[in-house]
């Protein structure tokens, strides 16, 4: 039997019970939570990194967009409120839509 020791969608043990196969399970406490959110991230993002199609590249972003919101509300906001903070910060410094690379910023 594989071990995973990972943090996985909510319905994922459905999944695997409807394949009658055997597993294990546990909550994780708030602490543990966001250790494995964060890991989870990392290797969403390993996976994006890696993608070679548009559409494998969709897949791991919508993964990552998921992640997002659970870490959002362990961190005590909603969706909306991280959307805010989102949109506060574009109009201040804009977003990433015109792909400006910065070389160098000269010290006088």
């Amino acid at each position: 039997m594989p071990i995973h020791n990972k943090l996985v969608r909510d319905r994922i043990p459905e999944v695997i019970e409807a394949t009658g196969k055997a597993f294990s399970t546990r909550i994780l406490d708030e602490e543990e939570y966001k250790v494995e959110l964060k890991k989870k991230m990392q290797e969403e993002l390993t996976e994006y990194l890696a993608a070679t199609s548009d559409e494998e590249a969709v897949e791991e972003l919508a993964d990552l967009l998921e992640l997002i919101h659970a870490a959002a509300t362990i961190h005590g906001a909603s969706v909306e409120e991280l959307e805010e903070v989102r949109k506060v910060k574009a109009e201040k410094r804009g977003g990433f839509a015109e792909r400006i690379y910065l070389i160098e910023v000269k010290d006088d």
